[in-house]
């Protein structure tokens, strides 16, 4: 082993999975460097804290949309804020493969600062769409398009986070990631009431006439924060990061044993051979098997945030004001229990590996959902006003789990629209089933989502993931937007029976497609070795 000179070639550990030191003066040594392992991790938190910046940025809106919308656009219904709401996932999901596809050619300081411009811009545009005489409400579509175009980055985020940790790391990382994620997802909400004591008056900038509002205040905040991340970015990825992507590798990529993965490729003169070998030996069934794994796991939550609320209102003859504050309390505990969870999932993925706890994620997942199933005799109250007045059905209530609806009118409808045939021969889901389904979504629905596209990194190998991980995050926001479209036809149409048992149905299928896919679940660097071994023999 060769030694290290002075304390920038000082290994940070003995640990097997560095390997052993080589090249102290290009940081190539098979064992990780100090200066090399602390830029690294520097990097990786910082990945963290974008994941967390764009995670706030979508949910501290997301209860005001509604509201807001009625106030700048009196010819907005509530089927335009489906378009609304759904316009953040089709933006991600036009922009996550071209993010990704950038992350593999240039610094991914370049995808992840233009991305977050975007986003800031969006932001701002949002918070002047009360200002046009007219169309303000397609003005809120753009702008909640390009909020979602901007938050492609995060197949940046997960493709960075491949390269740049060991197989050892690698599960950690990314529930750290995930983590990241659901505190965003949990603070948005918390932010959002706290500028509700702005008022909907607020106070006026007149220069430049800004309105800072309860509802604009949010997206102001949320542009701030990208400022600011976009400031850390160039700190560390351009000063720092920039010195040492010299003497270290590339974007600090390490390969599946956590040596710096340039090492493997200056070190053979047939380099050119070994390359076309490994790139050749993906598993893409594997590949594709993961994709629609991780789409199902967003299709079956996104189903279950959508149907929350109306499933209440009908169910328990909720008024919208209080399905959507209990719904919404609801939510940010199963935030909290996803935290513990993803924190759990660390420890348990060392003991029985990441394929068992994917397939008991997904078991938990369809249990909660057979618990979901209407039984028994007593039939909901039927809301008889919508044919009283002539009204259309409620068929856009699906969409009100997605916005605060101030709830004014005490002689407010409730109970299950007469209109919905199903409504007088389905009884009721019992409260007690749908706080089981809840505990049960919020375990299995996190284990899945982050053991899916740790396996996927790890399928891939040590290679630019970034085109990969843009079509994974495609996929998923795919699925956030086929999920409600799917829900709501089918919950009006046929009821809960039906919706919940096809659900059922597209689990017990994606865990068949899991069975049968299970033992090509692995990383890259062991199904290489078997290749080896096979040629050898």
């Amino acid at each position: 082993m060769a030694v290290a000179e002075a304390d920038a070639s000082e290994p940070v550990s003995e640990a097997p999975l560095l390997g052993a030191s080589g090249d102290s003066d290009r940081c190539q040594d098979v064992m990780e460097t100090l200066q090399c392992y602390t830029s690294r991790w520097r990097s990786i938190r910082i990945m963290y804290l974008t994941m967390f910046f764009s995670s706030l940025g979508f949910s501290i809106v997301i209860m005001s949309i509604w509201p807001y919308l009625q106030q700048v656009d009196k010819t907005a219904d509530a089927s335009f804020l489906g378009w609304i709401i759904a316009s953040y996932s089709i933006g991600q999901m036009i922009a996550s493969p071209f993010f990704g596809a950038w992350s593999n050619y240039r610094p991914r300081r370049e995808p992840l600062v233009v991305s977050t411009s975007i986003s800031v811009a969006a932001n701002c545009l949002y918070a002047y769409v009360h200002l046009p005489p007219s169309h303000n409400k397609y003005y809120m579509l753009v702008a909640r398009t390009l909020v979602g175009f901007g938050a492609g980055n995060v197949a940046v985020v997960r493709s960075f986070m491949a390269g740049a940790t060991s197989l050892a790391e690698r599960t950690s990382v990314m529930a750290n990631t995930s983590v990241s994620q659901a505190v965003g997802f949990i603070l948005g909400p918390v932010f959002q009431t706290l500028f509700a004591f702005i008022g909907e008056k607020g106070i006026t900038w007149k220069i430049i006439h800004l309105q800072v509002n309860m509802y604009t205040a949010p997206v102001l905040f949320g542009a701030l924060l990208g400022i600011i991340n976009i400031v850390l970015i160039f700190v560390i990825f351009s000063r720092h990061h920039e010195y040492w992507v010299a003497l270290c590798m590339k974007d600090h990529q390490v390969d599946d044993m956590g040596r710096p993965y340039r090492s493997i490729n200056f070190e053979a003169e047939e380099n050119d051979e070994v390359d076309q070998d490994t790139q050749g030996s993906i598993d893409h069934v594997a590949v594709v098997s993961t994709n629609i794994i991780f789409f199902v796991t967003l299709f079956v939550f996104a189903v279950f945030e959508t149907i929350a609320t109306p499933l209440t209102m009908d169910m328990y003859s909720w008024t919208r004001r209080k399905a959507v504050f209990i719904n919404g309390l609801i939510l940010g505990v199963l935030g909290i229990e996803s935290i513990v969870v993803l924190l759990a999932v660390k420890i348990l993925s060392k003991k029985v590996g990441e394929r068992a706890i994917l397939y008991g994620g997904l078991g938990i997942i369809l249990v909660g959902f057979f618990v979901l199933l209407p039984w028994g005799n007593q039939l909901p109250n039927i809301q008889w006003e919508d044919i009283k007045n002539n009204s259309s059905p409620r068929t856009t209530s699906f969409w009100t789990l997605q916005a605060w609806l101030p709830s004014n009118d005490t002689d407010e409808a409730t109970g299950c629209p007469a209109v919905q045939s199903w409504c007088f021969y389905v009884p009721i889901t019992y409260f007690s089933q749908y706080i089981i389904t809840d505990v049960l979504i919020g375990l299995g629905y996190p284990v899945c989502n982050v053991i899916s596209y740790t396996l996927y990194s790890k399928i891939l190998g040590p290679r630019p993931q970034g085109v990969y991980m843009g079509w994974l995050t495609a996929s998923g926001s795919g699925a956030r937007v086929l999920g409600p479209v799917f829900i709501s036809q089918l919950y009006t149409h046929l009821g809960p029976r039906w919706a919940f048992s096809l659900i059922c149905g597209i689990i017990v299928l994606t865990l068949l497609l899991l069975e049968v896919v299970y033992k090509r679940l692995v990383a890259f660097s062991v199904r290489y070795e078997r290749l080896q071994e096979e040629q050898s023999s």
